[in-house]
């Protein structure tokens, strides 16, 4: 009995009808999906030329530029994607207001479930307000080292020294260390043997630092020998600090030891 009534059901749909129909409706479906992607593709393209002249034409720091494209570019895919989930509602014959009202009450059933996601995009609303840190910049964060690749309005993504890329929420940045505002100190320590002059050495460590000063524009003051730093029983370390640009302090300390280890060894052979 039940089987006749399915079957009569069956016999009863117009299934070329419902074929047309949903044909129809999967083509609308595909060419809005379309069309999202090209309209998210043309504004991003649109958002970064903006911010490409504006760089070149007011000369913004660079970070800082990067930084306020890259919550642009979320805000303006955030919007799209509303706007694709609202015309998709209503190509379904969905009730828009309806389902925002839902919405509204589930939201209100989950928000304590959501209170992590609420207090990230607060936290990098007002890391972005007070200017804590760009993209490009050398910060410490969350335990983490790296240089900021993004920064969005729920996760900061940070690029390690190893190559590994850290998704942190914003939530987790209760402190921020910025190694990238200001110059920076190149600190070198070096060792060498009790039974050698120090004074003369030193001498001779800080000819060879002020060649090093006059060849290398990332060094803006400096070198100093500053003098004995550590003593133990058969050696003792030198301690050799100046001051350089933001991002190039390794660099000047790898060429301070290249060149102080070869004056020492010169000093040693004669």
């Amino acid at each position: 009995m039940e089987g006749d009534k399915v079957y009569k059901w069956l016999e009863a749909i117009n299934w070329e009808q419902l074929i047309v129909d949903w044909g129809i409706m999967i083509l609308k479906l595909v060419v809005m999906i379309a069309v999202y992607f090209i309209v998210k593709s043309i504004g991003h393209k649109a958002i970064k030329k903006v911010f490409a002249k504006k760089a070149e034409k007011d000369q913004v720091h660079a970070g800082r530029t990067k930084t306020l494209q890259s919550i642009l570019l979320n805000v303006f895919s955030y919007f799209l994607l509303f706007i694709l989930l609202g015309i998709v509602f209503d190509l379904f014959g969905l009730d828009i207001k309806a389902l925002l009202a839902g919405a509204g009450i589930v939201g209100l059933a989950i928000g304590f479930g959501a209170q992590g996601l609420v207090s990230d995009v607060v936290t990098g609303f007002f890391i972005l307000l007070e200017k804590q840190i760009d993209v490009e910049d050398y910060v410490t964060v969350a335990g983490y080292d790296g240089i900021i690749e993004e920064i969005g309005l729920r996760t900061t993504i940070l690029r390690g020294f190893d190559g590994t890329l850290h998704f942190i929420p914003n939530r987790q940045i209760t402190s921020v260390s910025n190694h990238s505002r200001g110059n920076m100190q190149a600190l070198v320590d070096i060792t060498i043997s009790n039974e050698v002059n120090v004074d003369e050495t030193i001498k001779v460590l800080q000819t060879a630092c002020d060649h090093v000063a006059q060849n290398e524009e990332a060094i803006l003051e400096g070198p100093d020998v500053i003098g004995v730093q550590a003593l133990g029983a058969s050696e003792m370390d030198i301690r050799i600090i100046c001051k350089t640009k933001n991002m190039e302090q390794w660099t000047v300390e790898r060429k301070l030891r290249k060149v102080l280890n070869e004056v020492l060894q010169e000093k040693l052979q004669q």
